[in-house]
């Protein structure tokens, strides 16, 4: 479209989902439950009682997803494999587990649409937390060798590999506040959950490489951390939450250090950033919006506040929408790590608008389109600025099962009717897929 700059003809256009939100079909085909299922199924841990169930029954409807998806025109689709269907026990192998996802990455290569696999979205099967989950160093191990599984029956056919998403999030709200599952509150002990994520990203970077995985990296996701004064003390509480949510999850990948060193210290063992930073392709980023932080109260458990100033745009979620955060999030990791700093694959970025189909059956979601486009606007500015970034994937393809928040909040370019299981192409939809052909045109 002329009114975005253009990204050069390289550039990657993609799509983004996560399993346990659309797949559906928890106990089909052998697979085991995963802490989300536990989670879901607890009274009171996710809005309205909504469960993952059945989600987006993509398990079933995966062939016409992919047929919507060239529809729509992407390169490529990044989509995770869910580790209760390989190991439904976090040991035993089940053959229809990698079975479904031989089939969709076969009928996405049908489609000239390149598989993009991301090992682990937080759906980790509960027979570990027998075991302590998480907290227990020996799921680098489990981790990796899931890895080696999955990698050696789908290497030769998957274009890129994301190893975890979002650790930082499965860490905080997962492990740290009991937001999400496993639902345990541990506080900055949280951290050791983060190093032993870090210590199974690694394990599993070499696990894929072995297994002859062509591109490997994270899915971090990363803020531009803003303090909402410039009184001393809101600079400093920001600098520590900068800390906490970008570089902790990130300098022992690239810098081989822990930044938190004297603050928090995991319980680490002699070769650990070795083995964490290994040599990775490109550096996955999920990102939404700033965040405003504020020096904490006295007494208060954190020593921060997080904050939601007045006077800003808001999408449904309640995430403020502010584009020149994304330029500067990039810039700033650019200036952070300089020749450290991988290519850059923007993994996930959108927004919930929760418009709902017209009497003539369209939805008009035009302030997702505002948002997308204000973005790939800031987004064009970071490159321009000489931050490498070499692909876009919208998150998300469609409406789906979101978390705590179970089905209230939409982000999807195509609609779902979660009662009928109807795909219905949003006006974000069509948009979207003018500025992948515009791009394309030159």
């Amino acid at each position: 479209m002329s009114d975005l700059p253009h990204f050069g003809p390289e550039f990657t256009w993609g799509v983004s989902t996560a399993s346990y939100q659309i797949e559906g079909a928890v106990d089909e085909d052998g697979r085991g439950r995963s802490i989300w299922d536990e989670f879901s199924h607890t009274p009171g841990r996710v809005k309205d009682g909504d469960t993952g169930d059945v989600a987006c029954d993509h398990y079933h409807r995966y062939r016409d997803d992919v047929a919507l998806m060239a529809d729509l025109g992407v390169d490529a689709y990044r989509f995770s494999i869910s580790w209760p269907r390989i190991q439904p026990d976090g040991v035993r192998v089940e053959p229809r587990g990698l079975d479904f996802y031989d089939r969709l990455v076969d009928t996405l290569l049908e489609h000239g649409i390149e598989p993009s696999a991301t090992l682990f979205h937080w759906d980790s099967p509960l027979a570990l937390e027998a075991d302590g989950g998480w907290e227990n160093r020996d799921i680098a191990e489990r981790f990796a060798e899931y890895a080696r599984i999955v990698g050696e029956r789908l290497s030769d056919r998957v274009t890129r590999w994301f190893t975890l998403n979002e650790t930082v999030i499965f860490t905080l709200l997962g492990h740290g506040t009991g937001i999400h599952a496993p639902g345990k509150e541990l506080g900055f002990g949280a951290l050791q959950v983060a190093w032993h994520q870090l210590l199974a990203h690694g394990r599993s970077v070499q696990a894929l490489r072995a297994a002859g995985a062509r591109q490997v990296g994270p899915a971090n996701n990363h803020t531009q951390v803003r303090p909402i004064d410039d009184s001393e003390a809101s600079r400093d509480a920001a600098g520590l939450f900068d800390l906490i949510y970008n570089r902790a999850f990130l300098d022992p990948i690239l810098l081989k250090s822990w930044p938190l060193a004297g603050i928090v210290d995991p319980v680490a063992q002699d070769g650990d950033l070795d083995l964490i930073a290994q040599p990775i392709d490109f550096l996955g980023i999920n990102s939404y919006n700033p965040q405003y932080i504020g020096a904490a109260e006295p007494g208060a458990a954190i020593p921060f506040d997080m904050v939601t100033p007045e006077g800003l745009e808001y999408n449904d979620f309640g995430w403020p929408i502010i584009p020149d955060g994304f330029t500067q999030m990039l810039t700033g990791l650019k200036e952070t790590y300089g020749d450290a700093l991988p290519p850059i694959l923007i993994t996930e970025n959108g927004g919930a608008f929760n418009e709902t189909p017209g009497d003539d059956g369209r939805v008009r979601d035009q302030r997702r389109i505002d948002y997308t486009a204000a973005h790939l606007a800031a987004l064009r500015e970071a490159m321009d600025a000489g931050v490498d970034v070499r692909g876009y994937f919208h998150w998300s393809f469609m409406d789906n099962f979101e978390w705590a928040e179970g089905y209230s909040q939409r982000f999807g370019l195509t609609w779902v009717d979660y009662a009928t299981q109807q795909r219905l192409p949003k006006d974000s939809f069509a948009w979207y897929r003018s500025v992948i052909d515009a791009q394309r045109a030159g």
